[in-house]
């Protein structure tokens, strides 16, 4: 039996040793995937973290009884379980102090400009607001870092791009890619008949009873191999 299957079967048995030698084993899986969220303003130890609970849940509701590759499996379950956390979160994660002193800091600039004349200094924003130099700084950082991703970054004929869509539009073709991965491991469970189901149901979007044609059966017969065959692939990827 194979190393890590082995392991998974007596995880679900209940030997937590081999739960957490399984941990210890895909700590390089786990940061391959926390890599592709490095820049959300999230500390890559937090999203490690995050990750290792996706992998917990992989280790949990891994299915022995289909071919299928751990890793293979492993890696959608880490990254939607960092997802959820980074949408829950924020795209970029600033305290709630230090949201308020960027909006306190924005009041003070527009007021302090007005008096002056000019842009007022780091210094003299601090001793207005009675807060440190590096507190200021910081504040105008977080501020300037979330005013950025709204910004727009192309116009044309009335219609705006910003850097927020770029990156929820990147990280749809992250899904594409882990959905693509994943399909194609699970699609290989299945026989030569049932494998040209799906690809004329799915992928030609043929009808049942075209397909029925094709296959040799009826529409029911389809009907029913379908519904099997989409209830084991849904077991399978943990849905």
């Amino acid at each position: 039996m194979d190393h890590t299957i082995a392991l998974i079967q007596k995880a679900h048995e209940g030997d937590k040793e081999a739960r957490e030698q399984l941990v210890k084993e895909n700590v390089g899986l786990i940061w391959s995937v926390v890599k592709r969220f490095y820049g959300r303003g999230t500390d890559a130890e937090d999203l490690f973290q995050i990750g290792s609970i996706g992998l917990l849940k992989a280790i949990d509701k891994f299915d022995l009884s289909y071919d299928v590759r751990f890793s293979t499996y492993a890696v959608p379950m880490i990254s939607g379980e960092i997802k959820r956390f980074l949408r829950d979160d924020g795209m970029i994660k600033v305290s709630r102090s230090l949201k308020e002193l960027s909006y306190k800091l924005f009041q003070a600039r527009e007021e302090m400009t007005a008096a002056l004349g000019r842009e007022p200094t780091i210094e003299e924003l601090s001793l207005e607001l009675h807060v440190e130099k590096e507190e200021i700084v910081q504040a105008m950082e977080a501020g300037g870092e979330v005013e950025s991703i709204y910004k727009p970054i192309h116009q044309k004929e009335g219609s705006e791009i910003r850097l927020m869509d770029k990156l929820v539009e990147k990280e749809h073709q992250e899904d594409r890619i882990l959905d693509s991965m994943l399909l194609q491991q699970l699609l290989e469970t299945l026989d030569k008949e049932e494998r040209r189901l799906i690809y004329l149901r799915y992928f030609k979007n043929q009808t049942q009873s075209a397909v029925g044609k094709k296959l040799g059966i009826s529409q029911v017969q389809v009907s029913r191999m379908e519904k099997k065959i989409m209830a084991a692939l849904r077991r399978e990827s943990g849905v």
